[in-house]
């Protein structure tokens, strides 16, 4: 018989701990050791480590908080005490002593804190996770590992993967359709504790684009490197959308919910858009647009009425053309899907009307606050590409009758 703890010597085994702890705390490996140990030597007569037995006294004595007892008396004790419960002694010192709770739960189980921490080869939207098949999930847990007798990584309620108790992660792969993924930790008492379950959706079918890019001139300042144009798009997924890629000719990223952006492209020269769109899952579709700005200047249009040339570095090809005459218009014809009417702006500046194909669609007022050059100020798009004319037709605005004209704008 062990001499640890007087009066109760013949009821009790001790564990004892090298090591001075009044103030400074334990490792956190002596107290999984002393865990252990409580819980090997307490299984084996069937006594829960987290609750409490009843000693009957030795001898008389006196606890370290001045509890007395007598000789036979009958006390009870928690399964997993302290030296100072059962004798005048600060043994094992106050910074142990008040982690004794931690120590009968790790001995008890189950498992604490137990808690998913991320579920990887998987998008998350809101709470849910979807994947092609493959998933990994990690977790974390308050117990330690040597405590533990094993992990399981339950799919719908059943074991998928069983790791050992020192694992914090394991892979697995689902079936196409919606699961529930949960992790079972086993206390090496037997005792289970499971995680919260998280929704995962395994899902193989590629994003859509329901609307095909598409480009379309839009205004503003035009430069033979760089056309002002709006590239639009949209993409659909059954399951959730991730976001949207453009790879060329530059790269962007949008969301979801992004259907168009702004854009420049080089005049002259044939410019392939590419798009990939991406699910949470991990499934991609790709579309693409190729479009050419040609910039028209205003000596291929047709000319009606009196019309004279300015010339400056700040117009399109160093000249433009510029009337005051009422009725007077240039007529441009071309083959294409978008088009801008390009001019020159300034506070004395006049109207124009615009007619497309015959029509009247439009009358602009050129007048601005400040000098504007190559703006684009008008546009026209079409759904597909065919021959169209374009005709601007100077109003003679009363007081400021001057339209400067600087070409147009086609895509094709």
């Amino acid at each position: 018989m062990g001499a640890h703890a007087y009066g109760f010597n013949s009821e009790t085994t001790g564990i004892s701990v090298l090591g001075t702890y009044t103030d400074t705390a334990p490792a956190q490996a002596a107290m999984a050791s002393v865990a252990r140990v409580a819980a090997w030597k307490l299984g084996q007569y069937g006594v829960d480590p987290a609750g409490t037995a009843t000693l009957t006294a030795g001898a008389s004595g006196r606890s370290y908080s001045g509890k007395t007892w007598a000789s036979g008396a009958q006390l009870s004790f928690p399964a997993v005490h302290g030296h100072r419960d059962g004798y005048n002694t600060q043994c094992p010192g106050d910074a142990f002593y008040s982690r004794l709770s931690t120590v009968r739960s790790w001995a008890a189980g189950p498992v604490t804190d137990l808690a998913i921490k991320s579920v990887t080869g998987a998008g998350l939207s809101g709470t849910t996770h979807y994947t092609r098949s493959g998933i990994t999930v990690s977790w974390s847990a308050g117990t330690p590992s040597s405590l533990v007798s094993r992990y399981e990584l339950l799919v719908d309620g059943k074991p998928a993967a069983t790791t050992a108790g020192t694992a914090t992660s394991a892979k697995t792969n689902l079936a196409v359709g919606s699961h529930k993924i949960a992790v079972r930790a086993v206390h090496q008492s037997g005792r289970t504790a499971t995680t919260p379950a998280a929704t995962v959706v395994a899902e193989t079918t590629a994003p859509s684009f329901t609307t095909k890019p598409n480009l379309a001139l839009r205004t503003g300042t035009v430069n033979t490197a760089a056309v002002p144009l709006t590239l639009k798009w949209k993409a659909t997924d059954s399951a959730a959308l991730k976001e949207v890629r453009l790879t060329a000719p530059v790269a962007k990223t949008y969301t979801p919910i992004t259907y168009s952006a702004s854009h420049t492209a080089k005049s002259g020269v044939a410019t392939a858009w590419k798009m990939n769109a991406h699910d949470q899952a991990g499934n991609t579709a790709s579309a693409s647009v190729t479009g050419t700005p040609v910039i028209l200047q205003e000596t291929s249009a047709t000319r009606s009425g009196t019309w004279s040339t300015k010339s400056s570095t700040s117009y399109l090809g160093g000249k433009s053309y510029s009337s005051t005459a009422k009725n007077a218009s240039l007529t441009w014809t071309f083959t294409g899907r978008s088009a801008a009417w390009v001019v020159s702006r300034a506070s004395g500046s006049g109207q124009a009307h615009v007619y497309v194909d015959g029509v009247k669609a439009a009358t602009v007022d050129l007048k601005s606050a400040t000098t504007k050059y190559r703006d684009a100020i008008w546009t026209k798009t079409w759904s597909t590409s065919a021959k169209h004319t374009v005709k601007i037709v100077v109003v003679g605005t009363q007081g400021r009758p001057t339209v400067t004209t600087d070409g147009l704008v086609y895509l094709k």
